[in-house]
């Protein structure tokens, strides 16, 4: 009953949305290893603007069971992910190494002054470039805007998913004062409000939608924005309803696909140890 309650929300919310928003690609959401609606999202996105050289980088990827682009290496994508738990990663290299020749899994507590080396270091196991990216995702609940500006020195990814703390409404802009070492209370005191993030990017990117759950943004870069009907942001913001995070999609997730499409690759190379992982991230 609860999942037949919380599907008929996010359905009618959808529907609500594309008809507020016409063309806004949140409209086509659904979960497949997501936490709610960005798989379905994302192929939208993605869709409209060509897949590029699909390449992505997801820091604060978890234990690989839900995450933004665990859908997207079924599909052929390569790319890196960096969780600082130690036991996620453990889980992850439980079912693969953890370099294959799609997928570089880096165990590290991510900064602003280290995310650039991460995420090059790790695509460069893949014969990648942080000049190439198409996609960031980024859900690190504490210093995400320090990061996100910091990456974006280094590269200019086609597509941001961006998580944002949809507490607070356009126009208040609050964001987590910068500490190496922040971790999150699980309180509202994560992340930066959407205006803060428009504030810091808007010059280079453009909002094309917030999920349904009010948890994650998307940004395309603005020369691709042309593939996108323009809404303002105060249309797009949708407020926090985290409960339909609850939304299962079939049976539990597991890492056996992916392990099977990772290690079916001809040019599969050896595991990088976790020990190496933790000496990369310095």
């Amino acid at each position: 009953m609860l999942q037949s309650a919380l599907s008929q929300e996010a359905d009618s919310l959808r529907v609500a949305i594309a008809a507020a928003t016409p063309g806004n690609p949140v409209a086509a959401g659904y979960k497949t290893y997501s936490q709610t609606d960005e798989d379905g999202i994302l192929e939208d996105i993605f869709g409209r603007i060509g897949e590029g050289r699909r390449t992505f980088a997801e820091m604060g990827c978890g234990n690989g069971l839900e995450n933004n682009t665990h859908l997207l290496l079924l599909k052929g994508w390569r790319g890196v992910w960096i969780d600082g738990d130690p036991k996620r990663i453990e889980f992850i290299a439980g079912h693969f190494p953890l370099t294959t020749s799609r997928l570089s899994v880096l165990e590290a507590f991510v900064t602003r002054e280290n995310v650039s080396d991460l995420v090059t270091r790790g695509l460069s196991r893949l014969g990648a470039e942080i000049g190439g990216l198409d996609l960031v995702s980024l859900d690190l609940d504490g210093n995400d805007l320090e990061i996100l500006s910091a990456l974006l020195q280094a590269s200019e990814p086609r597509v941001l998913c961006l998580e944002y703390n949809a507490k607070f409404r356009l126009p208040v802009e609050v964001a987590v004062s910068y500490d190496a070492g922040h971790t999150w209370a699980e309180d509202d005191y994560h992340g930066a409000s959407l205006a803060s993030i428009l504030r810091r990017i808007a010059d280079r990117y453009t909002l094309v939608g917030c999920n349904v759950s009010g948890v994650n943004a998307f940004f395309v870069r603005n020369d691709l924005a042309g593939a996108f009907a323009a809404h303002p942001a105060e249309a797009l913001y949708q407020p926090p309803r985290h409960h339909l995070a609850l939304i299962t999609s079939g049976h539990a997730a597991s890492l056996k696909f992916l392990a099977a499409s990772l290690l079916g690759d001809e040019s599969a190379v050896p595991a990088v140890s976790i020990a190496d992982d933790l000496s990369d991230a310095g």
